[in-house]
């Protein structure tokens, strides 16, 4: 799968019913070894996403459960910040 197919989908908390972020407006995470994707950044936005905060969102890359053709679904007992 490139990032392009998976660019654009909301990701999605299914523990907490939440909307995290939208997979364009992230960070990636990535292995420099193995160059595999360890996690997304989220960062926070505020006033109507024209300033960001200090704080992020790591969503691990072990905690997605599905990819779906909108959105994709993670299930995450601790949000990194």
């Amino acid at each position: 799968m490139r990032f392009k197919d998976i660019s654009g989908k909301e990701i999605i908390n299914a523990n907490l019913g939440i909307k995290l972020g939208v997979l364009g407006q992230t960070d990636l995470e990535i292995n420099e070894k193995t160059g595999q994707i360890e996690a997304f950044i989220i960062p926070s936005y505020k006033w109507f996403g024209l300033k960001k905060e200090e704080e992020e969102t790591m969503i691990r890359w072990r905690d997605i459960k599905v990819i779906g053709e909108d959105m994709i679904i993670v299930e995450a007992e601790d949000i990194y910040k």
